[in-house]
C-alpha cells in the first residue's frame, strides 16, 4: 500500500491534470501537428514538418497558454462550478487557489519563453493570446454570444498560430477553419444549456439565461444548418481525399443533435448533446489523416 503522503500526492496531480484538461491540451497538439502536415504545409516533406522546432516551440507556447487559461477559467467558476460540476469540482479543490495561481504565472512564463524562440512577433502574439484568455475569463464570459463567440476564437486562435507560421492562405484552409469555428460555437452554446442552473445562480448572462432555452436552440439550429453546408461545401468542391467519409458522418450526427435538442429539458440530454459535438471535434482531429492516408509512407 501506497503511504497516505503519497494517495494525496497523486491525488493532487490528477486534481492539476483535472484542472487544465490534460486530455483537452493532448488532442490540441496532436490537431496542430496533423493540420501543419496535412492541411497548412502539405507540401514540405514530413520530416520537414515533425522535426520543425519551431513548430514544437509553438506548439509547446500554445500547450502552455491553453493550461494557463484552464487555470484562470476553474479560478473564476470555483463557485458556478460547485452547482454544475460538484464532483469535479471536489477533485479540483485538492490543489489550493494559491498554487493554481503560482501555476498560472509560471505556464504563461514558460509560453512567452517558448514563443521567444520562434520571433518576436511570436512573443507578442501569444501576449495578446494569454490577456485575451484572461479578460474573457474575468469579463467577457458573462455576456450573452459576445462570450460564446469569443470562447471558440479563443479555442481555435492556436491553429492560427500555426496558419500564420506557415503562411498558407489557401481556401480550403479557411473552410476547415470555419467548420472547426461553428462547431465550437455550438459546443459552447450547449453547454450554457448544460449549466444553465448554476449560470443563473451566479447571474452569468449567458444566452440562456438571458433570452431563454427555445432562443438557444433556434440560435443552434442555425449554426446546424450552416455548418452542415460548410461541411457539403467542403465535400463537394475541394480536394479532402478520404476525409469526406467523416464529414458525411458529421452531417447525419447533426442531424441526430437537432433532433434530440428540440426534445432535450434537463442537464442530463443537454450533456448527450454536448458529448456528440465532442465527439465530431476529437473524430475531426483523426480523421485528418483521411486526407491522404499515404502521405506519411511516401514521405518518409
Amino acid at each position: 500500500m501506497f503511504p497516505r503522503a503519497q494517495k494525496h500526492f497523486v491525488l493532487k496531480v490528477f486534481s492539476l491534470f483535472s484542472v487544465v484538461r490534460g486530455y483537452n491540451i493532448l488532442i490540441v497538439v496532436l490537431a496542430q501537428y496533423l493540420a501543419s502536415i496535412y492541411i497548412f504545409a502539405p507540401d514540405l516533406h514530413f520530416k520537414d514538418v515533425f522535426f520543425d522546432i519551431n513548430l514544437l516551440m509553438l506548439v509547446l507556447a500554445s500547450s502552455a497558454v491553453i493550461a494557463s487559461g484552464y487555470i484562470i477559467n476553474n479560478f473564476y467558476d470555483s463557485e458556478k462550478d460547485l452547482i454544475n460540476r460538484p464532483n469535479k469540482s471536489m477533485l479540483d479543490r485538492l490543489v489550493s487557489q494559491n498554487t493554481k495561481l503560482s501555476i498560472y504565472f509560471t505556464l504563461n512564463l514558460l509560453a512567452v519563453i517558448f514563443a521567444s524562440y520562434v520571433s518576436f512577433r511570436a512573443v507578442v502574439f501569444f501576449a495578446l493570446y494569454i490577456f485575451a484568455i484572461w479578460f474573457y475569463s474575468h469579463k467577457l464570459k458573462r455576456m450573452p454570444i459576445t462570450g460564446n463567440l469569443v470562447s471558440a476564437i479563443l479555442t481555435v486562435t492556436p491553429f492560427f498560430a500555426i496558419f500564420i507560421y506557415y503562411k498558407n492562405f489557401e481556401l480550403v484552409v479557411f473552410m476547415h477553419a470555419l467548420f472547426l469555428f461553428l462547431l465550437v460555437s455550438m459546443r459552447e452554446l450547449t453547454k450554457d444549456l448544460e449549466n444553465i442552473k448554476g449560470d443563473f445562480a451566479l447571474n452569468y448572462r449567458t444566452v440562456p439565461v438571458v433570452y431563454g432555452e427555445k432562443t438557444s436552440k433556434v440560435l443552434l439550429t442555425g449554426a446546424s444548418v450552416i455548418t452542415c453546408i460548410s461541411a457539403f461545401l467542403l465535400i463537394f468542391y475541394f480536394e479532402i481525399g478520404y476525409m469526406y467519409y467523416f464529414f458525411y458522418v458529421s452531417i447525419t450526427l447533426l442531424l441526430v443533435y437537432l433532433l434530440l435538442l428540440w426534445q432535450s429539458k434537463t442537464k442530463t440530454h443537454y450533456l448527450w448533446l454536448h458529448n456528440i459535438l465532442k465527439l465530431i471535434i476529437v473524430a475531426g482531429v483523426f480523421s485528418i489523416l483521411l486526407i491522404d492516408v499515404n502521405l506519411v509512407l511516401n514521405r518518409l
